[in-house]
């Protein structure tokens, strides 16, 4: 049985002219600003217009474009690959499908019309669910197949914020860099959300600190000194926190050696290469750390790819309603923007 595999990522310009048609794609989807079409198109015509300029010194620092679509095509190759060992009943073929830049998904789903499969599965490498991230990625896949009349049994991979392999990928990752360090404040940063989206029942931040209370207890050190903070803030509504450069300023006056685990983002790209390891390295030297520390995303990690790939070929061993298959660790019922606790 032929099965295809949507890989869903946010994205990146593929060069610095592409910065702000890429910023005009993330401001204008309705999960970010949920506003009607005729406010909404304006206004991230504007906010584009106005943040392109420090973008693109984003982007210029990363040699002139995103890195985000070569890494996503190895973990796909990589996921590819594992699937098709693991198992010999299915033949699996991986589709990219980004959010905000090419492929797009209305370009994607004629490839996968070609192929022909008997089943699609929707893999988000968004380890926790937001409405702004995976809600929105799936909700336009859906779209476009309507618009297609593209009619296949479809199987959604929700999130998977305690897996025991994503647990055990991000804990080897850690240990390789903090083995022989002393006086360390190990930092796990995942990008932040506007508090109002939280208090509307996205289970974002209650899922990053799923996988982070995960990843400590396996870790199991002994009086480990760890945080959970967001970074990426932008705009003037109040975010979720506590704030990763906050944390890191109060560290280095201390003296602690920083070490930075981006606990939401499976692949490296501006807000990893620019923000964490420059700014954010800029900002710890100027306030007295001597050492400073980045654990790397993890990328094709094995761990990480054998999480999907057992996710993808044991789903049927799950619950699930309506080709939604829901994590292991349930949302509680006060995160209503959780899909899975809608299809109950």
């Amino acid at each position: 049985m032929k099965k295809a595999i949507i890989l869903f990522n946010l994205g990146g310009p593929d060069k610095i002219e592409n910065v702000e048609p890429f910023l005009f794609n993330l401001f204008n989807d309705p999960a970010i600003l949920n506003l009607p079409t005729f406010l909404r198109f304006p206004l991230a015509k504007l906010i584009s217009n106005r943040r392109a300029p420090v973008a693109e010194k984003i982007y210029e620092e990363l040699g002139g474009a995103s890195p985000i679509l070569k890494l996503t095509k190895e973990q796909s190759d990589a996921l590819e690959k594992k699937i098709n060992q693991d198992q010999e009943i299915d033949e699996y073929k991986c589709f990219i499908v980004m959010r905000c830049w090419h492929p797009r998904a209305e370009q994607v789903i004629k490839e996968v019309q070609f192929f022909n499969p008997e089943e699609v599965i929707l893999m988000p490498l968004y380890p926790q669910y937001s409405a702004a991230t995976s809600g929105s990625s799936i909700k336009e896949w859906k779209d476009v197949c309507k618009k297609n009349q593209y009619k296949v049994k479809t199987s959604t991979i929700c999130c998977y914020p305690t897996d025991q392999n994503f647990v055990k990928a991000h804990t080897k990752e850690i240990l390789k860099k903090i083995k022989d360090l002393k006086n360390f404040k190990l930092i796990f940063s995942a990008h932040g959300l506007p508090e109002k989206n939280i208090k509307k029942g996205d289970p974002y931040q209650w899922q990053v600190e799923q996988s982070v209370k995960k990843i400590v207890e396996e870790l199991n050190i002994e009086n480990l000194d760890w945080i959970l903070s967001y970074q990426s803030r932008v705009g003037p509504l109040k975010w979720i926190g506590p704030s990763t450069e906050d944390i890191i300023i109060k560290n280095s006056k201390i003296g602690k050696h920083i070490v930075l685990v981006p606990i939401a983002f499976v692949s490296e790209h501006s807000e990893t290469l620019v923000e964490l390891d420059i700014e954010y390295k800029e900002l710890a030297d100027a306030n007295g750390c001597k050492n400073y520390t980045r654990v790397p995303a993890l990328g094709t990690n094995e761990d990480f790819i054998k999480t999907m790939s057992d996710l993808i070929i044991k789903k049927n061993e799950y619950e699930f309603n309506d080709g939604l298959y829901p994590p292991k660790t349930q949302c509680p019922l006060e995160f209503k923007k959780c899909p899975c606790l809608n299809h109950e």
